[in-house]
């Protein structure tokens, strides 16, 4: 191309409009959509308090502490105007389409299989926040990725993005559910995107039906106290006994939900190498894990949230709705691990298993277990396999 020409393109596309050159540049930065929305009260403030009465959040108590700064994105950015919100395609495979799987290997949520979006979100709104500055001097602005109080979803659906399945998740026609979303807060007023006022889900429930838990207790509204999702990664404590059979061999999160959406059928892959599956241990392997190995295995990655004790639990219990007898032995020594939490879920799973061995460990470990809650785990996994017993005529 001559100097001239290269003189045109570039003074053309310097006299195109900013927000269709800011568009570009999000996705030239590997955004995969992208909209604006203006600086309001989101709608959904009035559905996120009627979630929080009802006692839905369970123990993520920071959604309560952080309630009245999710009423304005001023919260964030005192002078805020425009809320741009990208969306990140993270679909690598679906649980669903693993017809080889080994219930010895556990299942983890597609968004963590990679490293943490997080930072990488994080890394490229700031990139195009420097851009907008660039073109704009003396503008402010925020780069923002759901550890600040934005209701990413409502903004996203003001943004033209999508509209909020019965899921709760924010679809889109072409992209489907599995997308991260990212927010920047600027002090400019952007002519905003028109919102995104249909929604295609119509009479469709297949995500209501297909929640092993019923989570749902109605369209659009989730208890998280009942989903596999927080009781995998948001609660600290053991899971209640009821709630631990549906959860199968998720070990960190769940996609079933989203696995099951016809919007997501024909989704495309993403292909950003960060988003990639990271070979993970299997169930036994994780259940030996020591504090540190846990570390170095999990740095840089979403699993590292529920910390050792919550991730060995949740490996516990995933054997102990395998049904595979290769789970007894590792099950036993963790009923000897220094985390109650894990000793609890690995008396429940062995009596889940049952047998001999099974059963005769948990009687021995009774007798010197000093934790109260994880001998009433163990009382109640004999209590059981006694009862199945007697049923039996044995």
């Amino acid at each position: 191309m001559s100097r001239l020409h290269t003189g045109l393109a570039r003074y053309n596309n310097h006299m195109l409009p900013f927000v269709k050159r800011l568009k570009e540049h999000a996705l030239r930065l590997g955004f995969d959509l992208v909209g604006i929305a203006p600086a309001v009260s989101p709608s959904g403030v009035a559905t996120l308090r009627d979630w929080l009465e009802q006692g839905h959040a369970g123990e993520m108590k920071y959604m309560e502490r952080h309630a009245a700064a999710r009423e304005h994105p001023r919260a964030i950015l005192a002078d805020v105007k425009s809320v741009i919100i990208v969306a990140m395609n993270y679909h690598t495979d679906s649980s669903a389409d693993d017809s080889q799987h080994d219930v010895l290997r556990g299942r983890i949520a597609s968004y963590a299989r990679g490293d943490d979006y997080h930072e990488i979100l994080r890394e490229r709104l700031n990139l195009l926040l420097a851009w907008v500055q660039t073109e704009s001097p003396g503008c402010h602005g925020r780069a923002v990725v759901d550890t600040a109080p934005l209701l990413e979803r409502d903004f996203a659906r003001l943004a033209g993005l999508g509209w909020v399945g019965k899921n709760t998740m924010l679809i889109h026609k072409r992209l489907g559910s599995f997308f991260f979303l990212g927010g920047l807060l600027l002090d400019l007023e952007l002519s905003a995107d028109e919102p995104f006022t249909a929604n295609h889900c119509g009479t469709c429930t297949a995500c209501l039906d297909a929640c092993p838990t019923q989570a749902f207790v109605a369209p659009c509204q989730l208890d998280a106290r009942r989903c596999i999702s927080y009781l995998t990664i948001e609660l600290r404590q053991p899971i209640q006994p009821e709630l631990r059979p549906g959860m199968g061999d998720w070990l960190f999160g769940c996609d079933i939900c989203q696995d099951v959406c016809p919007w997501n059928r024909k989704a495309p892959r993403s292909f950003e190498q960060a988003f990639q599956p990271k070979p993970t241990p299997n169930l036994i392997e994780l259940l030996q894990l020591s504090p540190d190995q846990f570390k170095g295995w999990f740095r840089g990655t979403a699993l590292t949230r529920p910390k050792r004790g919550g991730l060995l639990r949740n490996a516990a219990i995933a054997l102990g709705n395998s049904g595979d007898p290769r789970a007894v032995p590792p099950l036993i020594e963790a009923l000897a691990d220094a985390d109650p939490l894990v000793r609890g879920a690995a008396a429940w799973a062995l009596g889940r298993l049952g047998g001999d061995v099974a059963l005769t460990a948990l009687r021995d470990r009774c007798s010197s277990e000093a934790d109260a809650s994880v001998r009433n785990e163990i009382e109640a996994a004999l209590a059981e396999n006694h009862v199945v017993a007697g049923e039996r005529g044995e």
